[in-house]
């Protein structure tokens, strides 16, 4: 602690350039904020997609259906503990822009799946299951919205048309909440209202969720349901929910790819700034390095007090910017209102972020300060 003042007076002998190297950090590690919700808006969170989760579609497409009766199959499996499907439904609430992911469940089989992941009133819980129009709604969805707890929400059909008309009535029963990085913009209501009052396509289903037993098991389970199905009028594709997610995601394109190949850039860009920035303090402190080598200052003090500095700057910029965008997600949300379905900078973002910033400040200074400890005594005062 007691080498920080001779640091900071380091830091403040050129302030103008001080603070534009600070600038270019805040900037750099800002965008990297930015970047890395976006990222998650995009994955739709598949870093946090259960591991002890198999997802089953068909095998040509996820538009094409399975047959409900598959779960009995599944079931009988070794290691399967619940089986449960879902359906796309597709409605349109009002306008066609307004999109967002409705899905036909059984509600307790949903529960089960994501018992771990959501949360939900127990007498919100109650409400819906014995309400056939009932739904879930993702507390995003409900604040985009304005939905509350007893609301009729109209749905115009796409896929499915109803028996009458062309709406779909649903009351908004229960409203969920989730940890950070799961979608809170879904919509899930009962699969027996579909079944009862759909035209077609009755008895099946778009997808499967099977909570398994031993999640290293996960390709062998997903091998044998896929071969119990094989050669029938609906073969299957098996895998992780983490593998589902991912390929569903990458349908607009590898998003992840594109912002690391991003963020990449950015902050290579900083890392040739900050460390031009800390090789010219080094040369124009040539004869100050050769005189704390005459007070005492070892070699290895000199290397520690030029890192240290180069550190600095990158915890004070990148500190800023990656702070100041991390308050703006908590504090306004989602700009889209609610249309992207995550919305969020993960802590582990914020703790690669500042992983960053400390290899950042190491790589910017390794080299000034390499050449400071190697620098004689003789050839520093020279230049005096």
């Amino acid at each position: 602690m007691k080498f920080l003042p001779l640091i900071w007076r380091s830091l403040l002998r050129h302030p103008v350039r001080t603070l534009l190297t600070i600038g270019t950090a805040f900037f750099a590690f800002l965008l990297y904020g930015v970047l890395m919700t976006f990222r998650m808006s995009f994955t739709m969170g598949v870093d946090i997609a259960g591991v002890d989760r198999l997802m089953t579609m068909h095998k040509t497409s996820i538009i094409q259906f399975l047959p409900v009766s598959y779960a009995n199959d599944m079931r009988a499996i070794p290691g399967v503990n619940a089986v449960t499907h879902n359906t796309w439904f597709g409605g349109i609430y009002q306008d066609p822009k307004n999109f967002f992911a409705q899905v036909a469940v059984e509600p307790d089989g949903l529960l089960k799946a994501y018992e771990k992941d959501i949360t939900v009133p127990p007498d919100q819980v109650r409400a819906w299951k014995a309400d056939r129009q009932g739904a879930l709604v993702g507390v995003d969805l409900a604040k985009r919205f304005g939905w509350k707890i007893g609301d009729r929400v109209p749905l115009m059909a796409t896929i499915w048309q109803p028996l009458k008309g062309h709406e779909w009535d649903f009351n908004v029963d229960a409203i969920y909440d989730a940890k950070e990085g799961f979608d809170k913009t879904q919509f899930f209501f009962q699969y027996d209202y579909l079944e009862e009052n759909r035209l077609r396509g009755k008895g099946q289903a778009s997808w499967f969720i099977l909570n398994i037993a031993d999640p290293s098991k996960s390709a062998e389970i997903a091998a044998k349901v896929d071969s119990t199905f094989a050669n029938s009028s609906a073969e299957t594709k098996t895998a992780t929910e983490k593998v589902f997610v991912q390929s569903f995601a990458k349908q607009i394109g590898d998003i992840s790819m594109i912002i690391t190949s991003l963020v990449t850039v950015v902050l290579f860009t900083l890392l040739l700034v900050v460390a031009n920035v800390m090789a010219a303090a080094v040369r124009e402190r040539t004869s100050e390095v050769g005189v704390l080598k005459t007070l005492g200052f070892g070699n290895g003090l000199v290397l520690v007090l030029v890192m240290t500095e180069s550190i600095v700057l990158a915890l004070i910029g990148g500190g800023l910017g990656l702070g100041l965008w991390k308050l703006v997600v908590s504090v306004t949300g989602d700009p889209t209102g609610g249309m992207l379905a995550i919305w969020v900078l993960s802590t582990r973002d914020v703790l690669l972020g500042i992983g960053l910033m400390l290899l950042l400040g190491i790589l910017a200074g390794i080299l000034p300060a390499t050449t400071a400890m190697r620098l004689r005594i003789t050839d520093a005062l020279r230049r005096v």
